[in-house]
Parts: C-alpha cells; sequence; structure tokens
C-alpha cells in the first residue's frame, strides 16, 4: 500500500494580541483551529491557505512569511503534513458564508487559546502559534511550484 500524507495549509493571523481562529463542530464536539484545510490538486500552498482563510473565516488573507512544516500522527495513524504561514488578514467580508462545519471565525488571545486545552483540534494549533510567537520565519521563496 502506497503512503498517502494529507497535506494541509494552516493560516496565523494576528492583529492587537488577538489570533484568528475557527469555531467548528466535528462529530458533535466544538473545536478551535487555525484557519486551515486541504490542498486541493492543482493548486500551490500559497493558494491553498489564501483560500482556506478565506473559506473558513470570510477574511483575505495575505501570507508573508512561512512558520514550519510540521508532521503530525493523529491517535487514528493518519498523518499530516501542515505548512503554517503567518500573514495579514487585510480585508473581511461579514455577508459571505463560512465553509460546512464552520460555526465562527474568532479572534482570541493567545491565552484565551491556551485555555482552550482539549477543545483544541491537534497539538499542531497551540506549536504554530508558539513558534510564530518565537520569531521563526522562512522567506516564501523556500516554495517553489515547478
Amino acid at each position: 500500500m502506497r503512503f498517502k500524507p494529507h497535506v494541509t495549509v494552516a493560516a496565523i493571523a494576528e492583529d492587537a494580541g488577538r489570533f484568528l481562529m475557527v469555531r467548528e463542530r466535528i462529530d458533535g464536539h466544538v473545536r478551535y483551529n487555525q484557519p486551515a484545510g486541504h490542498l486541493e490538486e492543482g493548486e500551490s500552498l500559497h493558494a491553498a491557505v489564501v483560500r482556506e482563510t478565506l473559506e473558513e473565516t470570510a477574511w483575505h488573507f495575505r501570507p508573508q512569511a512561512l512558520i514550519g512544516l510540521y508532521r503530525w500522527i493523529a491517535p487514528n495513524g493518519t498523518t499530516f503534513l501542515r505548512a503554517t504561514f503567518c500573514g495579514e488578514a487585510e480585508r473581511h467580508e461579514p455577508a459571505r458564508g463560512l465553509d460546512s462545519g464552520i460555526e465562527a471565525a474568532e479572534w482570541l488571545s493567545l491565552d484565551e487559546i491556551r485555555a482552550l486545552g482539549e477543545a483544541l483540534r491537534s497539538p499542531l494549533v497551540l506549536r504554530c502559534i508558539e513558534d510564530y510567537r518565537a520569531g521563526i520565519r522562512h522567506s516564501l521563496e523556500l516554495l517553489q511550484d515547478l
């Protein structure tokens, strides 16, 4: 059997000490995540994070740097490879509908995010914010589409 990790992207947008997050319902449980989702066929990582952020939050996101690439094996054995970007949430379209399962986009402080504990969708959520706050930034030029 061929190994196929799930390639995902996530956006970290901070404004006045608050981070753009999504509140979503998964299997009947409320979970919190950065705007994030799967890379689609033919799509660049850059385009994917812009699209996912708009679809999940109604915010137009402009990536400025890559925070990192993260491999995580979920409890069910699924492997995720996540590219996390930081950038600006530049313009909001409040009348725009959000993706199915997304209840709301919220701006939360780091303390509020930490307090969510088990309600965080995965350990990637807090780890990516901590790396962002530590100043980890990689040029977008690191990512090349051929």
